[in-house]
């Protein structure tokens, strides 16, 4: 058994659901400061930070990751306890193994490599780990990043270790997200007898324009690096239940992925537009949950492309597919981000897994990315 693999095991036997962190941050801070790691803990309510630095100069390097995972759902469809790492023909599965455990346990391992043979570096090297990923991302790296703020400390590199790869490790690298706007929109009608329709106002037909106006909209035509903004329905719900009832109410949610061409602002007001043209009754409250960001090729994305090449023998591709990252929080500050991780066709899924031999691959990415940034 490998390092990577013994410390991976170690963390995914932990059923750290979030925000519930359950011990792995204290496991990790043991083994970064036994490599001279200072370590800080930072509990914001019911979710648990580290920051772990060595070095005091810039720049800094950080990697950033997560020990809460995802509900496991059904045990009994699981091919095993989705908490005790099991092995079968190199694969190992359980809750976590992709997203994002493994990657935690070789960035340890890449860094007590990497400082073995380098004890003093031009820079420094830091951990920012949370328990608040998956859940509101609320009192995690968001709370972290204006923590360091107020230290004045400046993250200049971040290495999220996301699951990126799509069918071999380090096929894909994440340069970038799209940014992320939900809406709760309430259509205010007139409940009634459903014999009755003209003494009552069907909120569900009244919606019916301006959601085919919303679902066929052309918000933007992407870019180089984005693709077009994307308008999806995620929940709507009306009635009493009863089939004779005109219902009072429709609520719809809604989100938008959306890229670089558009503002979050503009989303809105064109959202009431259409809104407003259909002369609906109406409330709506909006969440952001990020901007979109952008690395552009540098220091950062050429260690990182470098290091793939050396270990992998493969040219990576650069995407901003997917789903948010705690990158959101932190390029704003002007880092440069990247998200780099295993496989990720399996996550949040019964019997989540990771092919064992992409550890120790993996692990020697990282370190070789430490290597390229500060040799």
């Amino acid at each position: 058994m490998t390092d990577t693999l013994d410390l991976a095991r170690q963390l995914i036997s932990i059923p750290s659901v979030t925000p519930d962190d359950m011990g792995c941050q204290q496991l990790i801070a043991e083994r970064l400061k036994a490599i001279g790691f200072t370590i800080e803990n930072l509990p914001y309510g019911d979710v648990d930070n580290l920051w772990a630095r060595i070095g005091t100069e810039a720049p800094l390097f950080v990697f950033a990751g997560h020990t809460d995972v995802v509900p496991t759902g059904p045990i009994e469809r699981w091919r095993n306890d989705p908490f005790v790492p099991t092995i079968v023909d190199d694969v190992m599965t359980a809750r976590g193994t992709a997203d994002m455990k493994s990657s935690i346990a070789a960035m340890v391992c890449a860094c007590e490599t990497f400082f073995k043979n380098n004890t003093a570096i031009n820079g420094s090297v830091a951990f920012l780990i949370t328990s608040d990923e998956e859940g509101p991302a609320i009192d995690g790296t968001v709370r972290v990043v204006e923590y360091m703020a107020s230290k004045n400390e400046k993250i200049d590199w971040c290495l999220v270790g996301e699951p990126s790869s799509s069918k071999v490790l380090g096929d894909v690298i994440k340069n970038g997200r799209r940014g992320s706007i939900s809406g709760d929109l309430i259509i205010h009608g007139v409940q009634g007898h459903i014999a009755y329709p003209h003494l009552a106002k069907n909120p569900i037909h009244l919606f019916a324009g301006a959601l085919q106006e919303l679902s066929t909209e052309l918000w933007d035509n992407g870019n180089l690096h984005f693709p077009p903004t994307s308008f999806q329905i995620s929940n709507i719900n009306a009635g009493t239940g009863a089939s004779n009832v005109i219902p009072g109410d429709l609520n719809v949610q809604f989100n938008l992925r959306f890229s670089t061409e558009i503002t979050d602002q503009q989303i809105k007001q064109r959202v009431e537009a259409i809104l407003d043209k259909h002369d609906l009754n109406y409330t709506l409250e909006w969440t952001l949950s990020g901007q979109p960001f952008l690395t552009a090729d540098g220091a950062l994305v050429d260690a990182v492309k470098k290091a793939i090449k050396s270990v992998c023998n493969i040219d990576t591709e650069l995407s901003t597919a997917g789903g948010t990252s705690d990158g959101r929080f932190i390029a704003p500050t002007g880092a440069q981000v990247v998200e780099l991780g295993p496989i990720n066709e399996s996550i949040h899924k019964i019997d989540e897994n990771i092919n064992i031999n992409d550890l120790e691959q993996l692990t020697e990415v990282y370190r070789k990315i430490l290597h390229n940034l500060f040799s």
